[in-house]
């Protein structure tokens, strides 16, 4: 599936389009949400699931979309997102409840490290399409990505690599994927987990680990106040703004991307109207001028994608996932 970035003379087109579900399943006409609404984010503050959560929190608000109510962020780290995919299932068919939607989930089911299904949930909106970069201490020794690949080459398991939140998720799949095509054995690399990006750049600077495997809003600050340098993007194509000077790996001799998405879930049972409603103002959000700033500014492309072709992305990728996994080697848990 080919994503749509947004730019400003194209987002007013994206308010035009309409759902298209069964007619035969539609209910509650004219469905807005009349209490609280409680958003659940499965990590821990301080990553870019956390902040773009965050971020949709607040468009919603300030733009006015949910009929007057508060929308609560409910941080609910552990088990690689199981403890927040089963609050959501227990709200069944209740719309006041979100979910954060990202690549990470589909890998974690593939690898097996989340026991939950993602197909029993209604994913509405991808919003965010993230590119994962590579990084390392602006002291480093490692000045570029060939550096880390003659370093890997000469010991796989020589540089300690952060991921998270966990192993086997998707910021391990975008440095996994093109250190094999590199011909690195990646089954002997030192990778090293923690609860969230935010944590990962923590034990970066603090000279615990030697390279961070991350998204933008975690690197880019990092970069930018000259702690850190970024060595490679997984993106397919050189990016822009911030990551405009950052090569990517296939610029540096290596054929392989890796490209995430962030966006929103509903619970399983909720019904057409409903998924209407959350799709409507998540459009709105996501066309916003804030919105637009805030994903920007790390290098990421504000996108939007509903709730069919979030709903086809979820079904392809967890193929797309499977065959990768198996191709790296990395055996679901």
């Amino acid at each position: 599936m080919k994503n749509t970035p947004l730019n400003r003379r194209q987002s007013l087109a994206v308010l035009g389009s309409t759902l298209a579900l069964p007619s035969a399943v539609w209910a509650q006409p004219g469905w807005k949400p009349t209490q609280t609404i409680n958003y659940v984010i499965g990590v821990a503050a301080g990553g870019s699931v956390d902040l773009y959560a965050r971020g949709i929190k607040s468009g919603l608000e300030t733009l006015n979309l949910v009929n007057g109510q508060t929308v609560v962020a409910d941080n609910k780290p552990g088990a690689g997102g199981l403890l927040a995919l089963q609050q959501l299932q227990r709200s069944r068919g209740n719309a006041h409840n979100l979910g954060t939607f990202h690549t990470g989930s589909l890998a974690g089911q593939v690898t097996g490290i989340l026991k939950a299904d993602m197909r029993e949930y209604v994913p509405v909106a991808m919003l965010v399409e993230e590119t994962t970069l590579v990084a390392v201490r602006a002291d480093s020794p490692l000045k570029t990505a060939k550096d880390l690949l003659a370093a890997l080459r000469r010991d796989p398991g020589s540089v300690k690599i952060a991921v998270a939140p966990l192993k086997g998720l998707n910021t391990h799949l975008a440095i996994a994927k093109p250190l094999k095509v590199a011909g690195i054995d990646i089954t002997k690399l030192t990778v090293v987990p923690f609860r969230s990006s935010a944590d990962s750049m923590s034990a970066l600077l603090g000279g615990h680990v030697d390279v961070v495997s991350a998204t933008g809003p975690t690197v880019v600050p990092m970069a930018q106040a000259g702690k850190v340098r970024i060595i490679a993007s997984a993106a397919a194509e050189r990016g822009t703004g911030p990551l405009a000077g950052v090569l990517t790996w296939r610029e540096q001799g290596v054929a392989a991307d890796y490209v995430s998405y962030n966006g929103v879930l509903l619970p399983p049972g909720v019904d057409a109207e409903q998924i209407r409603f959350w799709e409507q103002a998540l459009k709105q959000v996501a066309v916003s001028k804030d919105w637009m700033a805030l994903v920007e500014k790390s290098g990421n492309k504000p996108m939007f994608k509903g709730y069919v072709d979030s709903h086809r992305y979820l079904q392809d990728e967890l193929k797309a996932t499977q065959a990768l996994v198996a191709e790296l080697g990395l055996d679901a848990k």
